[in-house]
């Protein structure tokens, strides 16, 4: 039997503002399964999208989760510091990253119809990179995620060529966390269920670029009164507004534990992290579950 590869899991919140119950659900999942599992637990900043940060937000983030008990290995990274990785992932896909001259308006449908793919027209410039997803066949991409079970989307009919750096010159998402993961050998991800669909995207990058695929396991998300997500954009307020840790645990802490579903009981944050710790290693046993 192939020995396991040491578990190295990670939380990377966006520093567009406070953490809210929705990320401290997310947050607590990841560390819970890296304690389960005997693993690492890292924290990236992901301030790849330098338009959206608020002015220390990082700070009050990384504040938060140590309030809250959960305390990282390691040294906190930021993706800011990392475009030289990027830079060289870009190099590393050759020809299948192209310059892409489309705004936004002249692109009629969600899925990108090509219209760059085999060169700019003339008189235009290119203001993005794209990366080329195959077209005959079909890139149809699955993989069993922890939480939902099997999930397969075919990419080139639903997403097509997507971005991989943005035309305000940030890098985009897709390429960054795929690299990240990769460099800090991530092997399990736990994050909301909103970025299950990014997941073939993902994969798609990580084989172009010859990384390893990591787990994914994908929690619900915490939605609004509305049924939106919550998120900073809906309003979503800080859950750790006050100093007192009794509150802390009573308002936040229990409550994002019991949407996960385990039922803790506890009077002080130690004594929380000793109870969740076995109860979502119970959890996991009725996993998967179905979307």
């Amino acid at each position: 039997m192939t020995p396991r590869i040491p578990y190295i899991g990670r939380f990377a919140p966006s520093p567009t503002g406070p953490l809210h119950i929705g990320s401290l659900v997310a947050a607590m999942a990841s560390y819970l399964d890296a304690k389960v599992h005997h693993g690492q637990w890292l924290v990236r900043i992901e301030d790849v999208d330098v338009g959206r940060n608020v002015a220390g937000a990082d700070e009050h983030i990384l504040a938060s989760l140590q309030r809250c008990g959960m305390h990282w290995d390691g040294e906190v990274t930021w993706q800011t510091q990392r475009y030289a990785l990027y830079r060289q992932a870009v190099a590393q896909l050759g020809e299948l990253a192209y310059p892409c001259a489309c705004s936004r308006k002249e692109i009629a449908s969600p899925i990108y119809p090509g219209t760059c793919r085999n060169g700019l027209a003339p008189g235009k410039q290119g203001r993005a990179l794209r990366l080329k997803v195959p077209q005959t066949p079909h890139c149809v991409l699955s993989f069993e995620d922890r939480w939902f079970g099997h999930y397969q989307q075919d990419i080139t009919a639903d997403v097509g060529d997507y971005v991989i750096l943005r035309a305000d010159g940030y890098w985009a998402y897709q390429l960054a966390v795929v690299v990240d993961d990769g460099a800090q050998g991530i092997t399990d991800i736990v994050r909301g269920a909103d970025l299950l669909d990014s997941t073939p995207r993902q994969l798609y990058l990580q084989q172009a670029l010859g990384l390893p695929q990591p787990s994914y396991l994908h929690v619900p998300v915490v939605v609004n009164e509305a049924g939106d997500k919550l998120s900073k954009q809906t309003g979503a307020q800080a859950f750790d507004r006050g100093g007192d840790p009794q509150r802390l645990l009573r308002d936040a802490m229990l409550p994002a534990a019991r949407f996960l579903g385990l039922d803790v009981h506890a009077d002080s944050i130690d004594a929380f992290w000793r109870k969740a710790i076995p109860a979502w290693a119970q959890l996991l046993q009725t996993l998967p579950r179905s979307a």
